[in-house]
């Protein structure tokens, strides 16, 4: 007669098929088990308790990784139909610092409206210093994208400005104040955007938009429900975290 021991020992292994998505939601990093790997029997020991599992020598071949990295390059421009780069571009925009809400159509037809164009840059303003700057317009083409693609996905929620333009008035006492800012910041030159975007943690908000490869991107973490910000400019291609 098989013994409970026995039945222990036979396992049964069922092979699955799975294909595994970039998450846009929630954490940046998520773990999942590889589908393939077989439940090793549990051994029971006379006092119908579970063995200690002795810990397994590592293997040789090489183990496939399980942490899903933020978004890879299928963002770049290259990869996306030709379709969404020529449909009319609205940008969605918050400033929490003042309260403002717009949405603003700003380029068709492969123009930029001149006083949509002006708006934005309003927006984008130094809130503090109370003084408004031409914004790049390859930033805001960065936005937009991010936008844009996300919202194919169902997402669609606004882009909030921490920050854009700034005075050297406005950056210096950032500075003095300990707020991470560089001496000679492109916010100064309008060519900086500190954004954030509501349910989308910094790495993937960050990774994605650094694929668009426009310029700088600056990773900020922060304890809190809103969980820190990113940094998108239109300078050097370079990344940092802060």
């Amino acid at each position: 007669m098989a013994t409970r021991r026995d039945f222990l020992h036979q396992g049964l292994c069922l092979s699955t098929m799975g294909i595994i998505s970039v998450p846009l939601i929630g954490c940046g990093s998520a773990s999942a088990a590889p589908a393939d790997k077989a439940k090793r029997p549990v051994q029971v020991t006379k006092a119908g308790k579970p063995a200690p599992v002795a810990r397994a020598a590592a293997p040789s071949a090489p183990v496939p990784e399980t942490e899903l990295a933020p978004p890879p390059d299928i963002f770049d421009a290259q990869a996306l139909d030709l379709d969404f780069w020529l449909k009319p571009r609205v940008l969605t925009l918050t400033r929490p610092q003042s309260g403002e809400k717009a949405k603003v159509l700003y380029w068709k037809d492969g123009q930029v409206i001149d006083s949509a164009y002006q708006e934005l840059c309003h927006l984008m303003r130094d809130v503090n210093g109370k003084e408004t700057a031409p914004i790049d317009p390859k930033l805001f083409e960065t936005l937009w994208g991010t936008q844009a693609f996300i919202a194919r996905y169902g997402i669609e929620e606004p882009l909030e400005i921490l920050s854009g333009f700034r005075t050297s008035k406005s950056n210096d006492k950032l500075r003095e104040a300990g707020v991470p800012a560089a001496r000679q910041s492109l916010h100064i030159e309008g060519k900086a955007a500190d954004i954030r975007i509501a349910n989308l943690n910094a790495d993937v908000l960050g990774g994605l938009v650094r694929s668009f490869r426009q310029g700088g991107v600056g990773y900020y973490y922060r304890s809190g429900p809103r969980g820190g910000w990113i940094h998108a400019d239109t300078g050097l291609k370079r990344t940092w975290k802060g």
